[in-house]
């Protein structure tokens, strides 16, 4: 009985890791498609006159499961040419908390760029 409680603190606090790494990772995918996804309305919207709008709010509309709120999407250069690059920059705040406790905190950020047409 000894050795299972010293043993089962550390295999609960791995497992506790493991769940937060996966959560992180998520939020990650899920931000690199929110900014492709931005991207990708940006090259297409060149002509349009709020292009940068659209794809901000393509970008956040794509971010399904992040806070709208903390989500922060930018858009270079402001206008941009034909066959020109778009760049679409999210970032998004992110914390580990095992049992209560932030190991590790700091902004994921992706980035994607795509050929305006």
């Amino acid at each position: 009985m000894v050795e299972f409680t010293l043993v089962i603190i550390p295999v609960l606090l791995i497992c506790f890791a493991i769940v937060q790494f996966g959560l992180m990772l998520h939020d990650y995918v899920t931000l690199t498609h929110a900014a492709d996804v931005g991207a990708r309305v940006a090259s297409v919207s060149r002509d349009q006159p709020n292009g940068v709008t659209l794809a901000r709010n393509a970008t956040i509309a794509s971010a399904s499961g992040l806070n709208s709120g903390q989500l922060n999407v930018s858009v270079t250069p402001q206008p941009w040419l034909a066959g020109s690059q778009v760049t679409v920059q999210a970032t998004y705040p992110y914390s580990v908390n095992i049992l209560g406790f932030v190991v590790t905190s700091g902004n994921l950020t992706a980035q994607t760029s795509a050929r305006a047409e």
